[in-house]
Formats: C-alpha cells, sequence, structure tokens
C-alpha cells in the first residue's frame, strides 16, 4: 500500500499509535448579523466511488480541500476504479473534473490527481502521481491547460517528488518535496517558474501547510521538526528571510510544539498548538507577533484531542476541527469578535476517526471540507452561515 501525504490534523492523529483585524467591522459573518441560519450542503463528484476500500481508507469518495472568494471549490475524488481525479465545484453546483498530464491511471492503484488550493482567478494548484508513484506538482490554469514541474532535488522513487499545495492571486505556488533521502523541504514557485527552495535553521522536516499559506504578498508559512523533532512555527518572506515562532502553550516535547496552518494578506496567521499532553489549542497571531488562543467547546482534553484551526480569511475569522472525547471530528467557525459556531454534516459518522472536516474559509465566511460516515467513505461539503 503506498503512504500519503498527511495533512496537520493526520500528522495529530498519529501521535497516538482575538485578533483586532483591523477590518473585522466589515465581516460578512459577524456573530450572525445575517439574518439566515446557517446551512450545510453535502456533494459528491460525479463517478465518485460508493464504497470504501482499504488502499484509498480514509480518502475513498469525494475530498474538498480549497473555495475562493467566488465560492468556488476544488478537491479529488477517488473513482470506483480506485482513481483519484481532480475537481472544481462551480458557484451552481457543477463539478467539472479533470486529471494532470502524466498522471497514473492504472485501476486500483490509487494513483492520480489531487487539488488543493484555487485562486479568486480561477487558478487550481495540486498535484499527480505518476504510473511509477512518483509526485509532480502542477498549476491548473483558469483556461484549463496545465504548467507541471518538479521541484530541484526532488527524489524520483516512488512515494517522493513534488506536492503542491497553496497558490495565490498572482499565479505564485508553494509546497513540499521529498528528496532522495526521503527529507522534506519547503519551495515557493513563482509565476514565472522560478523555484526556490528553503529550510528553517536546524530544520530535519519543512512543512509547508495547506490550502492558504501562500500569501498575495508571497509570504509562505508552515511547521517545521528541529533536531529533537519538537514542532516550530515559521514565517519565510520573499527574498529569504526567516521567522521561526512558538504559540503559548506549545510542548517541547516529542512530536509537540507549533503548526501553522493559515495566513492572510496582512499577515495574521492561525493554526494550533500540541501541549505537554498532546492536546491540541487553537491560536491567532498579528502580523506583530501578539497572541490569541481559544478552544471550542466540547473539545476533549486528551492525548490527540482538542481544537485544531486550519484556516483564516481576511477578516479574521476562522475555521478548523474540533477533536471530542471520543475521537470524533466535528467543524467550527470562529468570528472575529469570538462567537463559535460548531457544525456537523449530517451524514457524518459517530465514530472513532470519523466526522467532519473543514478545510478553507472565504471571505464570506463560506467553509469547505469533508466528512467521514460510518461507512469509512469520504464526502465533500459546504457550510454557509
Amino acid at each position: 500500500m503506498k503512504s500519503r501525504i498527511v495533512t496537520p490534523i493526520s500528522l495529530l492523529c498519529a501521535f497516538a499509535t482575538m485578533i483586532e483585524s483591523p477590518l473585522s467591522a466589515q465581516e460578512p459573518q459577524n456573530d450572525r448579523l445575517n439574518a439566515r441560519e446557517p446551512k450545510l450542503i453535502e456533494f459528491d463528484a460525479p463517478g465518485a466511488g460508493t464504497t470504501s476500500a482499504p488502499i484509498c481508507t480514509p480518502y475513498c469518495g469525494t475530498v474538498a480541500y480549497g473555495n475562493n472568494s467566488q465560492g468556488e471549490i476544488v478537491g479529488f475524488y477517488v473513482d470506483a476504479n480506485v482513481v483519484p481525479h481532480g475537481f472544481i465545484r462551480k458557484v451552481d453546483g457543477k463539478i467539472i473534473p479533470f486529471d494532470a498530464p502524466g498522471a497514473g491511471l492504472g485501476l486500483g492503484l490509487d494513483q492520480g490527481t489531487y487539488a488543493f488550493s484555487v485562486n479568486d482567478l480561477g487558478a487550481i494548484a495540486g498535484e499527480s502521481q505518476d504510473p511509477n508513484y512518483v509526485y509532480h506538482g502542477f498549476v491548473r490554469h483558469s483556461d484549463g491547460h496545465f504548467s507541471t514541474f518538479d521541484a530541484p532535488g526532488a527524489g524520483t522513487e516512488a512515494n517522493q517528488g513534488t506536492f503542491t499545495w497553496d497558490i495565490n492571486l498572482a499565479g505564485a505556488s508553494a509546497g513540499v518535496y521529498i528528496d532522495w533521502n526521503n527529507v522534506y523541504h519547503g519551495y515557493v514557485r513563482s509565476s514565472n517558474a522560478v523555484i526556490e527552495s528553503f529550510d528553517p535553521p536546524n530544520s530535519t522536516y519543512t512543512y509547508v501547510c495547506q490550502e492558504t499559506c501562500l500569501n498575495a504578498e508571497g509570504v509562505v508559512i508552515g511547521f517545521f521538526a528541529d533536531l529533537e523533532n519538537v514542532y516550530h512555527g515559521f514565517i519565510r518572506e520573499p527574498g529569504g528571510r526567516m521567522t521561526v515562532f512558538d504559540a503559548p502553550d506549545a510542548g517541547t516535547g516529542l512530536y509537540q510544539g507549533t503548526y501553522a496552518a493559515s495566513i492572510t494578506i496582512d499577515g495574521a496567521i492561525t493554526g494550533y498548538v500540541l501541549d505537554a499532553n498532546y492536546v491540541a489549542h487553537s491560536f491567532i497571531r498579528t502580523h506583530d507577533g501578539r497572541y490569541t488562543t481559544f478552544d471550542v467547546p466540547g473539545g476533549g482534553q486528551g492525548q490527540d484531542q482538542g481544537t485544531a484551526a486550519f484556516s483564516i480569511n481576511f477578516f479574521g475569522a476562522v475555521t478548523g476541527v474540533s477533536i471530542d472525547a471520543n475521537y470524533i471530528e466535528h467543524g467550527f467557525s470562529r468570528s472575529a469578535r469570538g462567537a463559535i459556531s460548531i457544525f456537523d454534516a449530517s451524514s457524518a459518522g459517530t465514530g472513532s476517526g470519523q466526522g467532519t472536516r473543514p478545510s478553507t474559509i472565504n471571505l464570506q465566511g463560506q467553509v469547505t471540507g469533508y466528512y467521514i460516515d460510518a461507512n469509512n467513505l469520504t464526502h465533500g461539503f459546504l457550510w454557509q452561515p
């Protein structure tokens, strides 16, 4: 069975085996200023498989990862032949599938195309896995043509290669690559195809976070493991200047620390920490280094439980996941003023590791992500405040 790159929350679960925004007064979802009730729409890509298979679990079915300010959603789905395909879901609900050039399409192999991020012009960032299980980055432009690429130094053995997770309005993209020694490094690719790789000082594992971790100014964020396998957040500015930070209550033991997860155009960052007991707590960091920390009601206080923030929008609204005492995931949205809404897809499973997992929040406060049902099949959702 092939390995798959983990998201930060997958990494969190593996360990067990506010900001005063200058624009917050205009925030679209401000503490239910809208009269309508929140609504959660569940969806599946046409052609998505209807049963879970060991080779693709927990990502069998439809996985939504990113949305833009226009309301478009991107992700990937795994079909009945266990072939992943990228998709973009338009505002009217129409879903358009696509495959990147060179993507493996062999039956039952779980190779293929994975989309993660979409900018407001409709350009999509993602990666494909070829017939030899090597990953390659791509940008799918709004007219449907692809630019494919490999970061210098990326390995060419199975499960190595280039992973592309973020794209900004200028068309720059960012992600990680795995080298010949299976070491992770960060990179940023300009709109004119210049690739710069980077690692924070003393990093043994550099991870550019997914979906909203490259802002319009070209600032890239993520997290890295030091020589003691403690995690720290990083901010990499254009030109290469690097800032390392640790959020309040971050643990200093093995795999504990700070996990940065999203950045806005004005430099506000959200993410979470794992404390000394491996419980997750969320934070918001302003551009000048001030912190707001928070936990969502109902989040468990045991190992690999708690509150993990994944995305922040321009107005300071945050989305993420709350993991309860039974290891069930629940979605949340937190306004810039601190009001918290908790939501679950109606068809989400209630077993350990199942539930509702948000990914990104757009300018309108709309949240997209995926949920895992009782049969361990994955489906996309859109939550509208």
